[in-house]
């Protein structure tokens, strides 16, 4: 029988830590969880669960990750965020795979928002690939957009059952992690020397709401919806203008004069 590590990523997330623990326990055989030096229970409850912790700084996701693949005992691995649980017909779909495991396999993730199952906005299904062979790939990318680098010839295999993905808590809760994300994403843009032209700024945010509610069916998922949609365009505007700021800045840090 094949098995299986379990590698999550985790900081400050006491209140979601033990469904993600729980839901692992009949499918992973070890369960690492890399903690960002949590200042809540995280830590704690994780080690209570039987989990093995290690606990470095933050270094993004990638890197972070790729440092709990490195530090599991069994090459395969699942890798999950600990306000992510497996469903139990994704945890079945798993147990179901180990004794003849591949190489690559996929499933859906399925979104709660607010207490409310998202089914549409382009959230689902969110196809994401996390069950793998770590001798044939690895996490690569900076900031937000982590991304698995494999051989592109290796066949990938879907899964059954969805991964639980529990979100946003409120609307502030998804407002003031916007700030955050919009910054990394920012960062990314202007490391890549991207520009982002004025009309850009303006067009962008109100072609997001409407492919967001209309194209995507944003609309068949209520006020929530709505409200997915609308703080999407808004992330693509502040993500923009965050871009535009850090060239300003550094227009204006070449030109000292103009600060005079």
């Amino acid at each position: 029988m094949n098995k299986i590590s379990a590698v999550i990523i985790a900081k400050n997330n006491e209140n979601d830590i033990k469904r993600c623990l729980t839901s692992l326990k009949d499918v992973a055989d070890e369960i690492i969880v890399v903690d960002a030096f949590s200042q809540d229970r995280t830590p704690e409850i994780s080690k209570k669960l039987g989990a093995t912790v290690y606990q470095i700084e933050w270094h993004g996701y990638s890197r972070n990750k790729n440092y709990g693949n490195q530090k599991a005992s069994h090459d395969f691995i699942l890798s999950i965020d600990s306000d992510e649980a497996l469903s139990p017909e994704l945890a079945a779909a798993i147990i179901a795979a180990k004794p003849d495991l591949g190489s690559l396999y996929t499933f859906n993730r399925r979104t709660n928002y607010c207490g409310k199952w998202i089914r549409h906005c382009g959230w689902y299904p969110d196809v994401k690939l996390r069950l793998f062979d770590r001798r044939v790939a690895q996490w690569e990318g900076d900031f937000v957009h982590e991304q698995l680098q494999f051989d592109p010839k290796i066949p990938v295999q879907h899964l059954s059952g969805d991964l639980l993905h529990y979100s946003f808590n409120s609307i502030s809760d998804h407002i003031k992690r916007l700030d955050r994300y919009s910054t990394l994403a920012a960062q990314d843009i202007v490391r890549k020397n991207k520009r982002v032209p004025l009309w850009e700024i303006v067009i962008s945010p109100l072609v997001k709401f409407l492919k967001t509610y209309f194209l995507k069916l944003g609309v068949l998922d209520g006020f929530y919806g709505f409200c997915i949609s609308i703080i999407s365009g808004v992330d693509v505007f502040i993500r923009y203008a965050k871009v535009r700021e850090a060239y300003l800045a550094q227009y204006n840090k070449a030109r000292p004069e103009s600060n005079l």
